[in-house]
């Protein structure tokens, strides 16, 4: 029952058979009804052309019978009297009476007593609607009823009708006539026979033929679970599971899965490179502030205290970048607070009183007279310090931002007037640990965080950070954020 194919075959095998139970009964139902109808048929019609005979003032001896085993007759009178029965009938039920015995009464041609005609001498104006007229068999529909018979010592169901006539000498007899619903039972019995036989049958092939379509259908399931595994087992994140050629539902899982692997190879390989470069930039301010503190520590006099505070600062500033990374790589929200850019520029500027270059703010009037975002106020600020500590690294002489509209964002712009980046660098110096000028040391360029930083920040708050030329030659770097709803 764990296997999914199981779980179809038994539920494919439980529903036709509920289908199938129910489509047999609804069949018996339907023949066994039809068998009825023909046997009601078979007894009116009997039982009309007893009454015919009746009606004409046929005697009893000389009514003309016709198979009479298969039809037995039983004739009562207005008193609920046996008056006749049909050749070799010795029991019955299911009629208004049980006698097989003819009981002394007026025979069917007798004259009736002055007192019967009285009761019904309006019968010739058919003045009785109860019952029919002289020498006239009811029209009415005749009433129906289950008994048995037994004829010639053979006992047997039977489908009575029950029709009125009326003689000519007023005297009102009721004619039940009998059919056989032997047929009936044996169709019946016969097909439900069929079905019992052949349903078992049928739902083994149904079950057989579900588990090997299901087994079919989830064959490429399997080879993607074999290869997922062994995906695993061998942390090879560079294989992929098997796509089949269709295109259903299990050649998207596939694919999608896929994906996945693709994405989850990308995001090991750069935290593996994360932890790698990580390593490399922490190790040479650990053995330099290590090497300053054992030189203190033979010769005192010696000390670099400066240096040691320096790397110390350099250290601090590296760890805290590491950290802000690996929060943005762990989804950290970036918050939801609602701030205005441009006084969050002009507070950062005011904080940056050692700069080498002065920075200039420009913030353009805006038309709802603010350039409100939502977002983390550090994260944001940070990205703009470290703008500004690029530009101050490149800068010749200028250092400018600038805050305006964007279409329905706002537009960070901070220009330098120094060499500014290659086209074919532009990307690439987004990236962690990447020093365009290896020339440079690491203590005045960097560990090459900061542009990576600023661009994690800006996409995790629905913005975008690109460089570009600025007009006085340098780069020109623009952070794009929308606009508080």
């Amino acid at each position: 029952m764990r296997s999914v194919r199981a779980r179809a075959a038994i539920g494919a095998t439980l529903v036709v058979a509920v289908a199938l139970v129910a489509a047999g009964l609804a069949v018996l139902s339907v023949l066994r009804t039809n068998l009825i109808d023909q046997a009601d048929l078979q007894a009116e019609v009997a039982a009309r052309e007893v009454a015919g005979q009746l009606a004409l003032d046929t005697a009893y001896a000389d009514l003309d019978l016709d198979d009479e085993e298969d039809h037995p007759v039983q004739v009562t009178d207005e008193e609920g009297r046996v008056v006749f029965v049909s050749k070799g009938l010795r029991a019955i039920s299911g009629t208004a009476s049980t006698g097989v015995s003819p009981v002394p009464s007026a025979s069917a041609g007798a004259t009736p007593s002055p007192g019967d005609d009285d009761d019904d001498g309006d019968d010739d104006d058919g003045g009785d609607s109860a019952r029919p007229a002289r020498g006239e068999v009811s029209s009415d529909d005749p009433d129906f009823s289950d008994g048995t018979a037994t004829v010639d010592g053979k006992q047997a169901d039977y489908r009575f009708a029950a029709v009125e006539a009326t003689t000519p000498a007023g005297l009102t007899l009721t004619v039940h006539a009998g059919a056989p619903l032997a047929a009936e039972q044996e169709a019946v019995n016969t097909v439900r026979g069929a079905m019992l036989t052949g349903l078992p049958l049928l739902l083994a092939v149904v079950a057989g033929v579900t588990w090997l379509v299901t087994r079919r259908a989830l064959r490429p399931v399997e080879g993607i679970r074999r290869e997922m595994a062994a995906i695993t087992a061998s942390e090879d994140l560079a294989r992929r599971v098997p796509e089949p050629g269709s295109r259903d539902e299990i050649a998207a899982l596939a694919r999608t899965t896929n994906e996945t692997l693709t994405a989850l190879e990308a995001s090991v390989e750069r935290q593996r490179r994360f932890v790698a470069d990580a390593s490399h930039e922490l190790r040479s301010p650990i053995a330099s502030l290590r090497t300053q503190l054992e030189v203190a520590e033979a010769h005192p006099e010696l000390l670099d205290l400066p240096g040691a505070v320096a790397d110390t600062v350099r250290l601090q500033v590296l760890a805290a970048d590491l950290l802000l990374l690996a929060r943005l790589d762990a989804g950290e929200k970036p918050g939801a607070a609602r701030l205005e850019v441009g006084a969050l520029v002009r507070e950062e500027v005011s904080q940056r009183t050692g700069d080498r270059i002065p920075v200039t703010v420009e913030v353009e009037a805006a038309e709802d007279a603010s350039y409100e975002v939502n977002g983390s106020r550090g994260q944001l600020a940070r990205v703009v310090g470290n703008l500004l500590d690029n530009a101050q690294r490149h800068a010749e002489s200028l250092v400018a931002v600038r805050v305006a509209a964007d279409g329905a964002g706002v537009r960070v712009e901070v220009r330098d007037d120094g060499a500014g980046v290659p086209e074919d660098e532009r990307e690439r110096i987004f990236e962690r640990f990447v020093r365009l000028d290896d020339a440079r040391s690491r203590d005045d360029g960097g560990a090459g965080l900061g542009l990576a930083i600023a661009r994690d920040v800006a996409t995790r708050h629905g913005g975008t950070l690109t460089v570009h030329r600025a007009p006085e030659g340098g780069a020109a770097f623009r952070l794009q954020l929308p606009r508080a709803g």
